[in-house]
């Protein structure tokens, strides 16, 4: 990802929890983030944080997930004028963000090396990292895909509650059908004014037209997506601050 024949800016990576690790792969994740060109968000450009449980127990669908995720990098390359910055947690505390960037590839390919590891959710850190990234610049929206939650509700719905009212919905893709994931996962985006999806290998190909959705709702808004007019967007508007 770094072997660019033009020189690019080397970005400082932004840890959102900094726990020690000797893996090869974080120290990977580093040293490729870093090599990433950071962009600066201006008129007319959206800023989407991708966030992704890690965790172990996400392995038997992770491939799947990924090729998604992979679709909707695409759509966003596509769709010109949007930063998206890669988030996911693993493993003990383990929670990283890389920088925003434009160069969707380079997250295509660094999300594609991301192996899931066993720990608890830490949806919490996910909420509060994006509400303090929108404070200091706009965040057009959270996307989150995960499949359990073992954080306190109230928590977790108090920053979903704060990120509803600085404008920045978040759209959840449940794996699977934990009934208490559900429940505070479709409160999360009830209150943040977002959308809440299920997500299975027999809805895959739908859910890949939303996370399309998403990126277009993120660049142009409800505008971009009335405008749009496919059967995902419309899907999306339905849906959008319903949690459901």
């Amino acid at each position: 990802m770094s072997d660019s024949k033009t020189p690019v800016p080397k970005p400082q990576q932004k840890d959102v929890a900094r726990p020690k690790s000797t893996s090869g792969a974080i120290d990977a994740f580093v040293s490729q983030v870093r090599a990433m060109g950071a962009v600066k968000s201006g008129a007319g450009e959206g800023r989407l944080v991708l966030a992704l449980d890690a965790t172990m127990s996400r392995q038997p669908t992770w491939d799947l997930a990924c090729r998604l995720q992979a679709e909707m990098f695409d759509a966003v390359g596509k769709a010109g004028g949007l930063n998206v910055q890669l988030v996911y947690f693993r493993g003990f505390g383990e929670c990283r963000a890389s920088r925003f960037v434009k160069d969707t590839g380079a997250l295509k390919t660094l999300m594609t090396k991301i192996d899931c590891r066993g720990g608890q959710t830490q949806i919490g850190k996910v909420l509060a990292h994006a509400v303090k990234e929108t404070a200091r610049q706009k965040v057009n929206a959270l996307v989150y895909i995960g499949d359990a939650m073992e954080e306190d509700v109230d928590s977790l719905a108090d920053k979903a509650g704060r990120l509803g009212l600085a404008g920045t919905p978040v759209f959840v893709f449940q794996e699977g059908r934990d009934p208490l994931a559900e429940q505070a996962l479709r409160e999360i985006a009830r209150l943040s004014r977002g959308a809440w999806f299920r997500f299975d290998a027999r809805s895959a190909a739908e859910l890949g037209k939303l996370l399309s959705a998403v990126a277009v709702y993120a660049t142009g808004g409800l505008k971009a997506l009335t405008a749009r007019d496919r059967p995902e967007d419309r899907l999306m508007l339905q849906n959008l601050g319903r949690g459901k």
